[in-house]
């Protein structure tokens, strides 16, 4: 993988983290400034779009790490960070879905499932491949 292709991959995950983090956190952990407020903070829109708007490209990108990257290394027995990158990989299904799923759901109770399931699949997400960045460096070349 190239460089250029890996900071790709770390600012649009830093961007999709970020303001997913910041738009769940004013969505649902604060209250309208006026009772007639349709959003609880004026920059709820701005984050919501951002954040669809970066997640095709996170996710064009993934496809780009898994056929450089996860597969390669997979196949080639390296074992240096190897479970977070699984436990990456395995998040990386469900997190869209329930991204997706949220977007077109209509029922309240489906629509709190996918609530849920995103903010806890992103977050863990997040968290994983922060351990996995920090995470023994292999001396092999990408």
């Amino acid at each position: 993988m190239s460089r250029t292709t890996a900071w790709l991959i770390h600012l649009s995950a830093l961007g999709l983290g970020v303001t997913g983090m910041v738009y769940g956190w004013l969505r649902y952990f604060t209250d309208p400034v006026d009772e007639f407020a349709v959003y609880n903070h004026p920059s709820e829109p701005g984050l919501r779009d951002v954040h669809l708007l970066l997640a095709p490209l996170c996710l064009f990108l993934w496809g780009v790490v898994w056929r450089s990257h996860v597969w390669a290394r997979f196949r080639g027995g390296m074992q240096k960070r190897r479970r977070t990158g699984i436990a990456l990989m395995a998040l990386v299904l469900p997190m869209v879905l329930s991204g997706y799923m949220l977007q077109v759901a209509v029922d309240e109770s489906l629509r709190q499932l996918w609530i849920w399931t995103h903010g806890i699949t992103g977050s863990g997400w997040i968290l994983l491949y922060a351990l996995h960045q920090l995470g023994p460096r292999s001396q092999e070349a990408d």
